[in-house]
């Protein structure tokens, strides 16, 4: 924008130095033929003034388009520089989350995943003594060999007859070769449960889970639980009669293997 001032500014001088060239040769001339001299000075005078005034024009014209495209340009700069602040504002980060804090989300979702639903129905009659056993089990017969074969399906685990509980309990003891995480629950015959001939059982699970079985209603807490810490997490799980119940009876026996073995089986992949 400065040279186009510049261009204009030299016009302007070139313009009015010719025209005083003219005016001092017509001057030279006056004496001679003064009429005419008169008009031409005239003429010339006002050819003079109304190139300054053109000139002053553009001058102005020129300066206010300037100042125009300066100010577009400074506010244009302001923008981009309350662009740039903008960028380089604090934002809102959301912080990592800690070791511990992931240990606990994790285990909170473990528990939300693994939770027992509550069990339709009344609760089951048992004794409530000892012997404890169901006394309006219902035993579907196809239910109860599909319970059994899975269970017998675990790694290491063998049927055997149960020293734990009535003639016809089947144990669900566990092989010399698998190591226990639990020792203290394998007192007799490394039994960790056993089956009923009604198909209820009894199983060695973690306190937790066993108050949670009794409380949802799957089954009942051993009458000794309280006695010493052999029968500690020892619950009866019902007779299960649907698919459902089997599917929860396989669930609580996979409990039981992982709480005395120390695993981490699925109980979707017992099949």
């Amino acid at each position: 924008m400065p040279d186009k001032i510049a261009r204009a500014a030299v016009s302007a001088v070139a313009a009015v130095e010719t025209m005083l060239a003219m005016l001092l040769a017509i001057a030279a001339v006056a004496v001679t033929f003064p009429r005419v001299i008169r008009s031409m000075a005239m003429l010339v005078a006002v050819t003079v003034i109304a190139a300054a005034c053109s000139s002053s024009v553009a001058d102005q014209s020129v300066g206010t388009g300037e100042q125009a495209n300066t100010a577009e340009e400074t506010e244009a700069g302001e923008e981009a520089t309350r662009s740039d602040e903008a960028d380089l504002s604090p934002t809102t980060v959301d912080q990592p989350v800690s070791a511990s804090e992931c240990e606990q989300q994790e285990k909170d979702m473990a528990e939300s995943l693994d939770a027992l639903p509550e069990r339709i129905g009344e609760r089951k009659e048992t004794t409530g003594s000892v012997p404890h056993i169901q006394i309006d089990a219902n035993p579907v017969p196809e239910i109860d060999t599909e319970l059994r074969r899975l269970a017998f399906s675990l790694p290491g685990v063998i049927e055997r007859e149960s020293r734990l509980s009535l003639p016809g309990a089947r144990s669900l003891t566990l092989a010399e070769d698998v190591t226990a995480a639990k020792p203290e629950v394998l007192q007799i015959g490394r039994e960790f449960g056993h089956f009923h001939p009604d198909g209820s059982m009894h199983i060695w699970l973690p306190v937790d889970r066993a108050v949670e079985v009794h409380e949802t209603k799957w089954g009942e807490l051993h009458p000794w639980v309280d006695q010493d810490g052999f029968w500690d997490g020892v619950v009866m799980v019902y007779t299960p009669e649907t698919a459902e119940e089997l599917e929860v009876a396989v669930r609580l026996i996979v409990d039981a293997y992982n709480h005395v073995t120390g695993a981490n089986v699925d109980p979707a992949s017992v099949c």
